[in-house]
């Protein structure tokens, strides 16, 4: 691996803030973001990548790469949950796999995000339909996941049905936002918004650092809780986005796509969702432990792939 490549990621200050968070943890710092703020930074984060996605896409181009990107990230989303749900059933109860393959199989919107910076920083374009990708792999992975619950735990609730599921992973408030505000970006005047550009791209990336704090108070908050499930949960956090990613790099190689876009779906197919998903499975899997899914997600996948997952599907990609 190129040293230069891993050094600069993890010199990345957006990455700091999240190591700072986790210091603050640890040192048990009254450091805080206060609830109501962070959550309009989250959401402030999908509306500005949706915004701008969709202001790239209404002057993109409808090619091949663009409905081959779309069906590789759809594919993925259904494909992902299957093998995941499987390997998980020999070692976690049902609930519990399901929910990590729906985990697994849906994306993160803050990894995407970061690997935004992580092409910025290497002067490296992506295309805007990339965001429609990603809003494109959100719902499909829940419903798999809850699906491969229910076909195997005969006792699972059905009271919510498959059009309750597939509304509230469509409603889902960062699924709706990343949607609304990629449609709105397309349909509005360029000139128009042109007019808050300050607010959608300039004050992005403090934004991004500062939720990243918390996103690390949060994942090592949690990270002691997730201990007592053992090594096992650990490494499949890390080995499982590994592959994922992999297997998305080598997807991509066949067919027109450019480095940024194949770097994206990696980094889609890689992540693992911890907002869509844990707010989803209050609904259709309650008996899951989010004690186990979470932390796997935020405390293990997320660090891994913004410090060491982005330079290795990088290289990958230089190669393949």
């Amino acid at each position: 691996m190129d040293a230069n490549i891993l050094i600069s990621n993890l010199t990345n200050p957006v990455l700091l803030f999240f190591l700072l968070g986790i210091v603050a943890a640890i040192v048990k710092s009254d450091l805080e973001i206060p609830a109501s703020s962070s959550k309009f930074i989250s959401l402030y984060l999908l509306f500005s990548i949706g915004f701008r996605g969709g202001q790239e896409l209404s002057h993109e181009e409808w090619n091949a790469e663009v409905g081959l990107s779309l069906l590789y990230a759809f594919l993925l989303a259904l494909i992902v949950p299957f093998y995941v749900f499987f390997i998980l059933k020999k070692k976690f109860n049902v609930y519990d796999a399901g929910a990590i393959a729906s985990a697994y199989g849906s994306v993160s919107a803050v990894t995407f995000i970061s690997a935004a910076s992580f092409l910025e920083a290497n002067e490296v374009t992506y295309g805007g339909h990339m965001v429609a990708a990603m809003a494109l792999m959100e719902a499909p992975a829940i419903i798999v996941g809850v699906g491969l619950m229910r076909k195997f735990d005969p006792h699972q609730d059905k009271s919510h049905g498959f059009k309750s599921i597939l509304h509230d992973s469509l409603t889902n408030g960062s699924v709706l936002m990343i949607i609304g505000s990629l449609v709105i970006g397309m349909v509005a005047d360029s000139k128009q918004a042109e007019g808050i550009k300050p607010f959608t791209s300039d004050i992005f990336k403090g934004f991004l650092a500062v939720f990243l704090l918390e996103m690390g108070l949060v994942a090592a908050k949690r990270f002691k809780a997730f201990r007592n499930y053992g090594w096992f949960a650990t490494v499949f956090a890390i080995v499982m986005p590994l592959f994922n990613g992999v297997l998305a790099v080598l997807l991509t190689s066949f067919g027109p796509m450019s480095e940024g876009n194949r770097l994206m779906l990696a980094v889609l197919a890689a992540s693992a969702s911890y907002i869509a998903v844990p707010a989803a499975m209050r609904l259709a899997a309650p008996k899951a432990d989010p004690g186990l899914y979470i932390p796997m997600a935020l405390g293990v996948t997320f660090p891994f792939n913004i410090s060491i997952g982005f330079p290795i599907y990088w290289l990958l990609i230089q190669y393949t």
